[in-house]
C-alpha cells in the first residue's frame, strides 16, 4: 500500500510540474501577444520611442545654448557699435 501511496503522489507531482510547466509556456505567449499588440497601438498613434525623444530633446537644448550664445554676442556687438557712433 505505501508503494502505490507513494506512486500516486510521485504522479500526482509529475502532473503538477507539467502544468506549471505549461503555466509560464502561456503566461509567455499571452505577454508576447499584449506586447505586440501595445506596440501596434502606440504605433498607430504615431507615438515616438523614448530614445527618440531623447535624442530630439538633447539637439533643443544644443539648440537653445546656442541660440543664447547668439543672442549674448549680438547684444555684444550692437553695444560696441552705438558706442562708436
Amino acid at each position: 500500500m505505501p508503494a502505490t501511496s507513494s506512486r500516486f503522489f510521485d504522479e500526482l507531482a509529475k502532473l503538477m510540474t507539467n502544468a506549471a510547466g505549461a503555466a509560464s509556456g502561456v503566461r509567455k505567449e499571452v505577454d508576447s501577444l499584449v506586447q505586440t499588440q501595445v506596440e501596434r497601438v502606440l504605433n498607430n498613434l504615431n507615438v515616438v520611442k523614448r530614445e527618440e525623444f531623447d535624442v530630439v530633446r538633447e539637439m533643443a537644448e544644443k539648440a537653445r545654448t546656442e541660440n543664447d550664445k547668439l543672442a549674448a554676442r549680438i547684444a555684444e556687438l550692437e553695444s560696441k557699435l552705438s558706442a562708436t557712433n
